[in-house]
């Protein structure tokens, strides 16, 4: 499958700043929630930790003495709310969201250390029910590892991929929303164990590095 010309350089970017905070941990369980059809993620913290597991819609089948990785839809296509009703779309509408289960996790409760969703929460309709989930299967002091676009990049993604052909077209039409801290912040104050304990913008104020906490 080849990639745009940017989405390499995109994607070292992100590793970059999600590596120190797995390596903080001392061979952690992990799961990779979007982790792409070549699972660069978890091969690259592979040394560091002792099981990782990856999702995605387009994951290959993986099974080794410390990886699995699968395909899976974490988040069902059948919905009977909107998604701004939920959480989603374009509404800071977290207070009204509740849990209705349109994301599902495989896994059991208290079973990673870590969860990462690298650019994966802006192309979510229920991300609120994607956060519950993860809540559910981390382990308590276990940490959420997510990076979103800002809503500065929307026109320049939109402008690379569109315009220039240098960035997935299909990734960046698949955008529901954009965050900003101050998002991130009221998503966090709506979850009852999940909190938004770091935040740095990066890119140039175009991506959102965020790390959660498990209470």
């Amino acid at each position: 499958m080849k990639e745009a010309l940017l989405e390499g350089l995109l994607r070292q970017m992100r590793l970059r700043r999600t590596l120190p905070t797995i390596k903080a941990f001392k061979e952690p369980s992990v799961l990779d929630i979007g982790c792409g059809w070549e699972v660069r993620l978890l091969r690259e913290i592979e040394p560091y930790i002792a099981r990782g597991v990856g999702i995605d819609f387009k994951a290959p089948h993986i099974s080794t003495e410390k990886l699995e990785v699968f395909p899976y839809y974490f988040e069902s296509k059948q919905t009977s709310r909107s998604p701004a009703a939920a959480g989603g779309g374009q509404l800071n509408n977290w207070e009204n969201a509740s849990y209705l289960g349109y994301c599902k996790l495989p896994f059991k409760d208290s079973e990673f250390d870590v969860v990462c969703l690298l650019a994966v929460l802006e192309h979510l309709n229920y991300p609120f029910d994607m956060m519950q989930e993860i809540a559910r299967v981390l382990k308590p002091k276990g940490v959420a590892i997510l990076t979103v676009p800002s809503h500065l990049a929307k026109p320049v993604l939109e402008f690379l991929s569109f315009k220039l052909k240098i960035v997935s077209e299909d990734e960046i039409a698949d955008h529901k929303r954009y965050y900003n801290k101050k998002d991130l912040l009221s998503l966090s104050a709506n979850l009852n164990t999940l909190k938004l304990a770091k935040h740095k913008y990066f890119q140039c104020g175009m991506n959102n590095f965020a790390l959660f906490e498990k209470q």
